[in-house]
């Protein structure tokens, strides 16, 4: 028979497997309770053994065992140092004394203990807050809800692109009808051929190739859709990035680096235009020019995120549109202005762009960029 936990260390991985969740590692109850029995199975000697455990049941990719290390020792409150000085010790016995802001070692020593009513209350009150920022437009996040807000967007989108991710991956390119393969696979079904099966090519993975807008207009709303592509980077396995403003810019290989600082600082040193005039027209031009016979394909989605103030010809940026439509599966235009009460996208950039567009749609707050998802249907 399974030994139980000690209550304190439970509820602390308790907590920290919902704090893991928030944050995104897409761990759910099952995971918990893994977790839970990783601890009556394992001899928890010290703090690293821990995090080996917990990390070995609740990372399943990549992308997650990366984030864990910083996610474990924010929520158990370990300095870099200890870390270290933990490792050449041979691991220390658990802490079991709270620390003044420690969440985790706090709950080792047996406080943040919450009743039944007081805990429903948290719950709703920050799925409240959470639906509130999810609507609040990026321009006017405070200060004060900064952290909050980049800790639910961080989640969600997490959950949006691995989604997204694998939408993308299982894009059919559909030929005939494999009759051998539907008989066989309808005799779970009792029969009927509920799954069609084909004969052609294989499984291709959709391309997403995207072009934000950095210039002056777009200066409340363009960090914000930089970690947005970012997000979408790391989860894509077929992702094209560019920057524009008066010049076109790739970013593909930026948007590659570990940690979203280090794509911000290598970006900072290019000669991107960073708030500068807006030609989306001749940027555009750039892109046909320099890389759309080989990025685009009929398997393709472009999505544009800018505003559609373009000081060039808007016959310019008509033409350069309607040769991108003619070689993608979809063109997305994103406007952050689309979410405001009462715009009208009566520009001259923005007329002479409509008829070439297949969604357009707001992109000014953390739900409107979840709708992305849907788009790609």
């Amino acid at each position: 028979m399974l030994r139980q936990p000690e209550n304190g260390i439970a509820r602390a991985v308790v907590e920290f497997c919902r704090f893991a969740r928030e944050n995104g590692v897409s761990s759910g109850t099952r995971e918990t309770i893994n977790c839970l029995q990783a601890l009556s199975i394992a001899q928890i000697s010290g703090i690293e053994t821990l995090k080996f455990a917990l990390r070995a049941v609740l990372c399943s990719s990549k992308e997650e065992w990366d984030l864990f290390d910083d996610l474990f020792d924010r929520f158990w409150g370990i300095e870099p140092d200890s870390v270290t000085h933990s490792k050449s010790s041979g691991g220390s016995r658990l802490p079991m004394n709270a620390h003044d802001g420690k969440r985790g070692l706090g709950m080792l020593a047996g406080e943040g203990a919450e009743s039944e009513p007081e805990r429903q209350g948290n719950v709703t009150s920050g799925a409240s807050a959470a639906e509130r920022l999810k609507r609040i437009d990026l321009s006017r996040v405070s200060q004060a809800d900064w952290d909050d807000f980049e800790r639910i967007s961080q989640r969600l989108l997490h959950e949006m692109c691995c989604r997204v991710s694998r939408r993308l991956r299982t894009m059919k390119s559909r030929g005939r009808v494999d009759l051998r393969r539907t008989t066989r696979r309808s005799i779970c079904h009792g029969g009927d051929p509920i799954e069609l099966s084909y004969k052609g090519r294989k499984l291709q993975p959709a391309k997403l190739v995207i072009l934000l807008d950095i210039s002056g207009s777009m200066n409340l709303y363009s960090l914000f859709l930089l970690k947005f592509v970012y997000a979408l980077e790391k989860h894509s396995r077929a992702l094209e990035a560019f920057v524009f403003s008066t010049d076109l810019v790739e970013i593909t290989k930026v948007l590659r680096a570990r940690r979203l600082s280090d794509a911000l600082a290598a970006l900072s040193q290019t000669t991107a235009g960073w708030s500068g005039g807006t030609r989306i027209g001749v940027s555009l031009q750039s892109f046909n020019r320099s890389y759309a016979r080989k990025l685009l394909s009929r398997g393709t989605f472009l999505i544009v995120l800018s505003d559609g103030w373009d000081t060039g010809e808007p016959e310019v940026l008509a033409t350069e549109l309607a040769r991108i439509k003619q070689r993608v599966r979809k063109l997305i235009w994103l406007n952050p202005l689309l979410g405001l009460d009462h715009y009208e996208p009566i520009t001259r950039g923005m007329s002479a762009a409509r008829p070439h567009i297949d969604v357009f749609a707001p992109a000014h707050n953390l739900q409107s960029l979840l709708e992305l998802e849907r788009h790609l249907r």
